[in-house]
């Protein structure tokens, strides 16, 4: 895969794996935290640890791809 391919499939990684926990975070019960759950800052925070959370998990899963696609230099 060429470097402008690899880099068009991390960015995709990468905003699949903020859209996934930004879904996964839906099920927090964000009123018990948050005086008022659906004010501005309170929706900014729960963004920025969608961010977060799903770059890291992003970072993990491309980490674990490239660590895979050594493994077949291994074999060889």
């Amino acid at each position: 895969m060429n470097q402008g391919m690899q880099g068009v499939f991390s960015i995709v990684v990468v905003i699949l794996s903020i859209m996934f926990v930004w879904s996964l975070l839906s099920e927090v019960r964000w009123e018990k935290l948050f005086k008022s759950p659906l004010s501005p800052k309170s929706r900014m925070l729960r963004v920025i640890i969608a961010i977060i959370l799903g770059y890291n998990f992003a970072s993990f899963l491309l980490q674990y791809w490239g660590y895979t696609i050594m493994l077949r230099f291994f074999a060889e």
